[in-house]
């Protein structure tokens, strides 16, 4: 049942975004059904498991109170005010929160990240590096964690999860944008990444 890994998923993103850090989504490329491109029951198949179709229509969200705008897909359930705000769509999540602190760097990143391995040992990060978005200095991690049993089947989801960590005076802002393992939402993830832009 996508609703209660998406619970999940979205309750284990809250707790991670209390550190400042940056997560990943996955690497998988797209294929096509044929020369045409995908076919449409390909596509639906694809839809159904998480994957953001390349039709998805993207809306511009504006945060006053936290300063900053960013796009993200239309029809995702919205949650959250002020400060943390949720965006999500069967195990595919963006969660958004803005916290007062310094730079972030690649070892407070990794820091961060250890401290929460020590509570969720299903943590691994893949990468973490500092990238450039827009002109300025992003600090990015890729990790993946296991979801919580879903109440009904019982089976874990692997999660991967992109953690952006933009910075502005003395603010910092964490986007994560995390999926199901074997999603491939690496294109709209990127330009998701890429809209964000301080107010």
């Amino acid at each position: 049942m996508h609703c209660g890994r998406g619970a999940h998923l979205g309750l284990a993103l809250l707790s991670l975004a209390l550190v400042v850090g940056g997560c990943g989504s996955s690497k998988k490329s797209s294929s096509t059904a044929s020369a045409g491109g995908e076919s449409p029951a390909a596509e639906a198949q694809a839809t159904a498991t998480g994957d953001i179709p390349d039709n998805q229509v993207f809306l511009t969200f504006r945060n006053p109170s936290g300063g900053y705008s960013i796009v993200y897909p239309e029809g995702w359930a919205k949650k959250g005010s002020g400060d943390k705000t949720t965006f999500q769509d069967k195990n595919n999540v963006i969660y958004i929160a803005v916290l007062h602190g310094s730079r972030p760097t690649v070892a407070s990143v990794e820091a961060g990240i250890a401290r929460l391995k020590a509570r969720t040992p299903s943590v691994k990060v893949a990468s973490a590096q500092t990238t450039t978005i827009g002109g300025q200095s992003v600090v990015k991690v890729t990790y993946s964690s296991e979801s919580q049993p879903n109440p009904v089947t019982g089976k874990r989801v692997r999660l991967i999860v992109d953690r952006y960590a933009y910075y502005r005076a003395g603010r910092v802002a964490l986007v994560d944008l995390g999926t199901a393992a074997g999603v491939d939402n690496v294109d709209a993830y990127r330009m998701i990444s890429r809209s964000f832009k301080w107010q």
